[in-house]
């Protein structure tokens, strides 16, 4: 009986040495949740300060939804890349860019058999014509036509 004794006295210490082992190994993971919690915390605010940072610089920079800088890029880029379309997507004309990117790459493509020679200049001029007047707007009358009124073409 005395061996049942210590066999059940030596299962109950090494229980309990196992309960506090457990114990010990659980308040480890809590502190470092709780640390890792606090880093993602900081992670979190040092990403949103940047993102602030960034998106008050672009707005500086671009000027926003304010039309100056908007019609400045708009007007640039249909000059200079006008064929392609990109001074559409620049005001949130998607449909209408696509229609010039798409007619460019077929005249392109189309340039190989001649026929495409006559007609590839097209998107070129309809941007550098867009350009020309988008940049001898004044400012409110580029807002109200192009962004507030969404006139696609000319």
């Amino acid at each position: 009986m005395s061996d049942e004794k210590n066999l059940k006295d030596g299962l109950d210490d090494m229980l309990g040495d196992a309960k506090e082992g457990a114990k010990k190994a659980a308040d480890k993971a809590s502190e470092f949740a709780g640390e890792a919690k606090e880093k993602a915390s900081e992670f979190a605010d040092d990403a949103k300060e940047t993102a602030k940072e960034f998106s008050d610089s672009a707005k500086e920079t671009f000027g926003g939804a304010n039309g100056e800088n908007k019609k400045l890029m708009a007007g640039i880029l249909a000059i200079l890349l006008g064929s392609l379309g990109v001074h559409k997507f620049i005001l949130g004309y998607n449909k209408e860019g696509a229609i010039l990117l798409g007619f460019s790459l077929i005249m392109y493509l189309l340039s190989c058999f001649a026929i495409g020679l006559l007609f590839v200049w097209i998107p070129g001029v309809i941007g550098l014509v867009e350009g020309i007047i988008y940049l001898t707007k004044s400012d409110e009358e580029f807002y109200n036509t192009y962004q507030v009124g969404k006139k696609a073409w000319f």
